[in-house]
């Protein structure tokens, strides 16, 4: 490319602000670093056409002084313009200024058009940063985008609680659904089955730069594709397993069971009850340079430092069996398998178990106790789910009454009853709950905690096992033994004014 000039005749004028978009830098090389009333500053790379410069000096209408770069040079002084030191909405949304309210967006979106075709100032694109940055502002854990016959609806689901925060017209949908597609690096033309990816966009939080993952699945519907995104942010992983909500006593028992050189732990409850926060705070306790571990999941969540971390791929055959009997060749001292979903995973995990290794891994079932009649319907036999399983933790999570302005919350004694509190308790407990503040949107709940149910198998509990003993005799036992139930565990936080009573009888059964 022929040398340009180090500046063009073109009269001053006041200064413009940077109006290139992050796609004409990328595909065209030049790159505006500066400007001023009295001129502007830009970089290009080697190969940059003269026609996308000549472009950029027309939209300025300025004197501009122009330095070549290599390329790997532009591409860093590229990111960091559009990624350093802004916050996800200028970064992603460079133009959009100060319009983030969401509603907003959505009334400026035109009729369908080809988005292939669009930049980084398209307003469908906007939308979407929009969305993302408002999501994790909001704390939120997944982003459901839902087309209806006649409307577009978008819930963040905050705590655990589903919350409609735009509806736009129906028409758009499918720009949304293929702008998401490409960020995902899925296939814009398969319209018919669902699919899965993951979007990783890096944020500047308070001057700290930070990624976030966003793992998508799209699935097809009546009326179009639904999106349904899950926040994935390592910061807010907590690994300290002191602070994750178990009772002193449950603790010392979960921590003495992961601890043991064999066996298996079982974490138990519905999706997005934090079972994956649990291992993974298991598996951050236990992590040491003397310890081969190898885990099977589905996703892979998080990534873990020393820790050897298999994502399943059900289409080529890389089930979580075809796993575990790779794992057992690998040497491991540790096995975390994502979850037993069938006989042969079973089996396998309950083998490992029984011969020198720790396994850990998911259920779903209500309780702890009903585990152990799961596993035996699964087909494995009552004297190997005996001398396997150690320890089994069933979980929930419900939201915390916000501190900012929870106030007390007086019940009568026969309803504190009723609830499962002692009579001598229902007598001088007084729950708190949330009035509603701008901290909590109004909710009165701002976060959540787990309620753990964590039962040990002792010499008893084995025998009941041997012989059949079903779930609620298995319970009764444990209960009897020094079992903290979920309810039980929730009204203790109660108690402490973490929770309210509603919360509680909603996540848990007597």
């Amino acid at each position: 490319m022929a040398a340009q000039p180090e500046s063009t005749a073109v009269p001053a004028t006041a200064a413009r602000p940077i109006a290139l978009s992050f796609a004409f830098c990328k595909r065209h090389g030049v790159l505006i670093q500066k400007t001023s009333a009295d001129g502007a500053e830009a970089v290009y790379r080697a190969g940059a056409q003269p026609a996308a410069i000549a472009e950029v000096r027309r939209v300025l209408g300025l004197p501009l002084q122009l330095r070549r770069v290599d390329s790997d040079s532009f591409e860093q002084l590229l990111r960091q313009q559009f990624e350093g030191g802004t916050n996800v909405a200028q970064q992603m949304a460079s133009g959009m200024e100060d319009e983030t309210d969401l509603a907003h967006l959505a009334q400026d979106l035109p009729e369908p058009s080809d988005l292939l075709e669009s930049d980084d100032q398209a307003p469908i694109i906007k939308l979407i940063n929009a969305i993302l940055t408002q999501a994790v502002k909001d704390n939120a854990s997944d982003i459901h985008i839902e087309p209806f016959e006649n409307r577009l609806v978008v819930r963040f689901r905050i705590d655990g609680v589903l919350r409609e925060v735009l509806q736009s017209k129906r028409a758009v949908a499918p720009l949304v659904v293929s702008r998401i597609k490409v960020m995902s690096k899925l296939d814009i033309a398969e319209k018919r089955l669902p699919q899965d990816g993951r979007i990783k966009i890096r944020f500047s939080d308070n001057g700290q730069q930070k990624e976030i993952d966003f793992r998508v699945s799209i699935l097809p519907t009546l009326f179009g594709e639904k999106i349904v995104m899950r926040l994935l942010d390592k910061d807010k992983l907590m690994l300290d397993m002191t602070r994750l909500g178990f009772e002193q006593e449950s603790l010392t028992k979960f921590e003495s069971a992961i601890m043991r050189p064999w066996g298996m732990v079982l974490v138990t409850g519905p999706t997005g009850s934090g079972k994956t926060n649990t291992l993974y705070s298991s598996i951050s306790k236990i992590n040491t340079p003397e310890t081969n571990i190898m885990t099977a999941e589905d996703p892979v969540e998080f990534n873990l430092v020393g820790v050897n971390q298999v994502q399943i791929r059900e289409n080529i055959g890389l089930n979580f069996a075809a796993a575990l009997r790779s794992f057992l060749r690998q040497d491991p001292n540790i096995i975390l398998v994502g979850e037993i979903r069938d006989f042969e995973t079973a089996e396998i995990a309950v083998k490992a178990a029984l011969t020198g290794h720790l396994v850990l891994s998911t259920l779903h079932t209500n309780d702890a106790p009903s585990t152990v009649n799961r596993l035996m319907n699964m087909g494995i036999e009552p004297f190997l789910v005996a001398s396997s399983v150690h320890l089994i933790c069933a979980q929930r999570l419900v939201r915390r009454v916000c501190s900012e302005c929870k106030e007390p919350n007086p019940s009568t004694p026969p309803a504190l009853v009723q609830a499962g509190f002692t009579p001598e308790e229902a007598e001088t407990v007084t729950p708190m709950k949330g009035v509603g503040c701008d901290r909590c949107n109004k909710t009165g709940y701002k976060g959540r905690v787990g309620l753990y149910e964590v039962l040990e198998v002792t010499e008893e509990l084995r025998e009941l096992i041997l012989v059949g003993a079903s779930g609620l005799e298995l319970r009764r036992k444990a209960i009897e033994e020094g079992m903290i139930t979920l309810r039980r565990s929730g009204l203790r936080k109660v108690m402490e004014g973490l929770t309210s009573v509603e919360e509680v009888v909603r996540e848990t059964v007597k």
